[in-house]
């Protein structure tokens, strides 16, 4: 009934119960799950997690954090994984101007060399924007070529600039964020733009949603973001579930 389109489960915070997390799953409506990479590494682990069960489908990609670390091996390294069964996305891939920890202009050109990869193996890209609005919106518009696709992952943007990523076909995720008291732009963002453009995440283990602020975030509490997105248009959860889950299916080509 939902799909969670963001959890880093290969982290090792879900070392302990992750086989006994990702079996809960179905039981407790959350039929899919996608797992993006955050390097090398963890590319692998997403890969190898999606080989295991069959409700979790893997992206491949790096980080901006990590941006540093890239050179054309790891991009090679990435096309290959890119062809493994059930990688439906390259991510996470971006730009990170909070922490900075790697210099922007090689966030840029990687940032820009993995949308490269995504164009050449025909995925959609998932993308991470933290107070990079800006070079993030014209590096994906100076690569839009007619095919390329994605979403603006644990969306923190204005509603004008989620306006125009639609208009360029792209989707918004929303994750824990939407769920806080304060935050003010995500609710008038989820509540303003079309309910076929808008996809549900967790983001876990990072950012859980309130009540659960401060804890370990999992898969089971997307269905926070789910109520939170009915509450803000006056629909039915089960609509917005259902709704949700046909947007991250048509996205990333799960039947």
């Amino acid at each position: 009934m939902l799909i969670d389109t963001h959890a880093h489960l290969d982290d090792k915070r879900f070392d302990k119960d992750r086989d006994k997390l990702i079996k809960s799953l179905k039981e407790n409506d959350v039929d899919i799950v996608i797992n993006p990479g955050a390097d090398v590494a963890s590319s692998v682990k997403a890969v190898s997690l999606a080989s295991q069960y069959d409700n979790i489908y893997a992206a491949v990609g790096v980080h901006p954090h990590d941006a540093k670390d890239i050179n054309e091996e790891t991009i090679e390294l990435l096309r290959s994984l890119s062809k493994k069964d059930k990688v439906v996305a390259i991510g996470e891939i971006g730009l990170d101007y909070h922490y900075n920890n790697s210099p922007r202009d090689i966030q840029k050109k990687w940032f820009r060399e993995q949308i490269k990869l995504a164009k050449e193996v025909n995925l959609p890209i998932i993308v991470h924007d933290r107070d990079a609005h800006g070079d993030t919106f014209d590096i994906i518009s100076d690569e839009l070529d007619g095919n390329l696709t994605g979403v603006l992952h644990c969306y923190s943007g204005s509603l004008e600039l989620a306006k125009r990523y639609i208009d360029m076909g792209f989707y918004i995720s929303f994750a824990g964020p939407v769920t806080f008291k304060n935050a003010k732009t995500p609710k008038e963002v989820a509540k303003k733009i079309p309910l076929e453009y808008i996809l549900i995440e967790t983001d876990s283990p990072y950012l859980a949603p309130h009540p659960h602020r401060g804890k370990r975030n999992e898969p089971l509490y997307v269905r926070y973001m789910s109520a939170m997105i009915a509450e803000l248009k006056g629909i039915s959860f089960e609509e917005v579930a259902r709704r949700t889950s046909e947007n991250a299916k048509k996205l990333f080509g799960i039947s």
